[in-house]
């Protein structure tokens, strides 16, 4: 309790103000959010056609990802123009108004909310594909508002790195403390409501996050460079370099951009050992821990539970754990100073997943068995979030006093470009293939079970190798606790004289840790 009452101390009147507003609002949007991812998974394994629910809910995951891409350079150009809680206020009102859509649509054409007796929702007369354009515009929707999220924290406490951590960490913590109860409250709604209206709470959840939102004050500080070194960490900054006022040149430029960020990050990445390390422990165990949320939890609820509400008791407790993980990084802070021990953590406790096929033996219709796998994700979501929490400070550590330069992109922004688009381009190939592979061993043996084994354990396994694997690449990586890796978190000599080519990487120089703005992803990635 002392080292949060620190923490807290350490704030002015002003600031202490905003912050406590600011997490009023991300926890209304966090609870909103629940409500909404939940309710609309379990809604497609429901409405999709048995032969192809998974596949189709893969499918339909792998667009929302990508479309939340387009929604970051679409809100990226406005961002200069007003003020950032003005920005991010709108962009909660527009997600609000298309998770509605669904609402709506299925009031309209018949549907109504579950009778306190019914067994099975009343939906309304609707194609379910209609779920595909749901899931791609509030894809957009969510991609503005978590874009505007990374930005925010500078208005509120300016350029100060030590109250940057600080805030970031204990926005991070209230952010999984809603997700948690949003996650179990949601599962609740949808036995009570139905999954086509059980998410009425979203849009209520959403227009109070926009009006708490908008309560902070813009303070004194404008702090412009703040905001161009968040667009280029999300590879957008070519959005806001460019003269012209037209907001659709803006939005051209924006996608050269991006698609530029992407192919110099993967020649920095690819080519240098400090970094090529980043795809398996960056990029695949972002994809690990989404497809245990969205792949194997909706799956074993429907398939072998026989009720998908329950896949939010499974997606609570990952979301537990990961307040969890979350938590014990900021504690221990100063004595795992490396990501390392937490990604080594991560890739074994996914191994856990081979419990799995075996509660599917076992396992009967009862809710109880939704906790116990719920129990099993907590350990796996919790060594996840510590890894990525950690890993974000290294990035950004390795990145931000590079002597890489390019004359529109940024190292730290080239790479976390390149490595959220591998991650999506896995997510969105991967779930569908693997979607595939338990549509059909359902369709010819009316279980899972084997799928739970390949699609479920062997995969986890051979990405728990991959990413134990990755750890011992960079220098000093044979330590089981080290200090640095590769002269990061030690004095260094100057930067070496500035050069555009991926191979020069070889030869950055570290002067010292003195900018948070990455480790502020981790909000965004949880």
């Amino acid at each position: 309790m002392g080292r949060v009452a620190d923490i807290w101390n350490s704030f002015t009147g002003a600031e202490k103000r905003n912050i406590a507003v600011y997490i009023g609002g991300i926890m209304m949007y966090k609870l909103g959010l629940e409500f909404f991812n939940g309710s609309i998974t379990t809604l497609a394994t429901d409405r999709f056609n048995a032969t192809h629910t998974f596949q189709k809910l893969g499918a339909a995951q792998g667009i929302n990802q990508a479309a939340q891409c387009v929604g970051a350079i679409l809100i990226a150009p406005l961002i200069k123009k007003w003020p950032t809680r003005t920005v991010l206020g709108g962009a909660v009102f527009l997600f609000a108004l298309m998770t509605a859509i669904l609402l709506i649509v299925d009031g309209a054409t018949g549907g109504k909310i579950k009778p306190a007796s019914a067994k099975s929702p009343i939906y309304g007369n609707w194609n379910p594909n209609l779920i595909f354009v749901v899931w791609t515009l509030s894809g957009i929707s969510y991609g503005m508002v978590e874009l505007i999220r990374r930005v925010i924290p500078a208005d509120i406490v300016g350029g100060n790195v030590s109250k940057l951590r600080r805030m970031d960490a204990t926005v991070h913590i209230f952010y999984e403390v809603a997700g948690t109860a949003g996650a179990f409250a949601s599962s609740s709604a949808i036995s009570r409501f139905g999954n086509n209206y059980s998410f009425f709470l979203t849009p209520v959840f959403f227009t109070f996050a926009g009006g708490i939102w908008l309560l902070i004050s813009t303070l004194n500080f404008k702090s412009q460079k703040a905001i161009q070194e968040e667009l280029e960490q999300s590879g957008l900054a070519g959005v806001e370099g460019k003269s012209s006022s037209n907001y659709f040149v803006q939005i051209f430029h924006g996608v050269l951009h991006f698609g530029e960020s992407v192919w110099v990050g993967a020649k920095l990445v690819l080519g240098n050992r400090r970094f090529i390390w980043l795809v398996p422990a960056y990029s695949v165990a972002l994809y690990m821990h989404r497809f245990l949320e969205s792949g194997l939890a909706p799956a074993f609820a429907k398939r072998i539970l026989g009720t998908s509400a329950w896949s939010q008791i499974i997606v609570g407790g990952s979301n537990f754990g990961e307040l969890l993980g979350a938590a014990t990084v900021l504690i221990l802070s100063d004595v795992v100073t490396t990501p390392l021990p937490w990604l080594r953590l991560d890739a074994i406790a996914l191994n856990l997943v081979w419990i799995l096929p075996t509660f599917a033996i076992k396992a009967q219709k009862n809710v109880t068995w939704a906790w116990k796998v719920a129990g099993c994700f907590i350990p796996i979501s919790f060594g996840w979030a510590a890894g990525d929490v950690s890993l974000a400070a290294y990035i950004q550590s390795a990145l931000s006093d590079s002597s890489f330069s390019h004359a529109h992109v940024s190292a730290l922004g080239a790479v976390m470009a390149f490595l959220y688009s591998t991650y999506i381009v896995l997510n969105a190939v991967l779930s569908y293939l693997l979607g595939k592979v338990f549509d059909r061993e359902f369709e010819k043996q009316k279980s899972i079970l084997t799928a739970l084994k390949t699609v479920g354990g062997v995969q986890f396994s051979v990405a728990c190798g991959i990413i134990l694997i990755s750890t011992f690449i960079p220098q000093g990586a044979f330590a089981i606790n080290p200090k640095a890796l590769g002269g990061i978190g030690a004095p260094t000599k100057p930067a070496a004289p500035e050069s555009e080519d991926a191979d020069s990487v070889d030869d950055l120089k570290k002067e010292k840790i003195h900018d948070a703005d990455a480790e502020k992803a981790q909000v965004s990635h949880a």
